[in-house]
């Protein structure tokens, strides 16, 4: 009996569509780095990006549970004394898909390979999205592959 390791090379990718009106963001967030990472298929390596293209249309109608829009706070930092902050309500009416894309990422391995998963990941406020040519799946959250 032989361990299966993928290669690089021979991965072959799927490209899926998610429509994110109503949903919670942690949820879909969490289903999402599976699905970049490849945790979903049999052939999941570690040290190989197996995962697959995701879009994400309606990224602006993203709703979290109880009071986080007025509670959540980020924060970064700017390069002078202090940080800024934002509360999600903010982020939301300033850039609606950073909100999903920083969750996603900080589900994601934090070195190259991570980014590489994360560069995956297309997000769009609107229905539209230019990625017609490769055929996304429309998939459900909490269906199975």
């Amino acid at each position: 009996m032989k361990t299966y390791m993928a290669k690089s090379g021979q991965v072959e990718r799927s490209w899926w569509l998610f429509d994110a009106e109503n949903k919670i963001v942690g949820r879909l967030a969490s289903e999402l780095a599976v699905i970049l990472m490849g945790k979903h298929r049999s052939t999941y390596t570690p040290h190989v990006d197996t995962g697959d293209f995701v879009v994400v249309v309606n990224v602006d109608k993203i709703s979290f549970t109880g009071k986080k829009w007025e509670q959540k706070t980020y924060s970064w930092y700017t390069g002078y004394p202090g940080q800024k902050t934002e509360t999600a309500e903010k982020r939301r009416e300033r850039h609606p898909d950073r909100i999903l894309r920083e969750a996603v990422r900080r589900m994601l391995p934090k070195s190259k390979l991570g980014r590489q998963m994360l560069s995956k990941l297309k997000i769009y406020v609107g229905t539209d999205h230019p990625h017609q040519a490769q055929n996304p799946v429309p998939r459900e959250t909490g269906t199975p592959a």
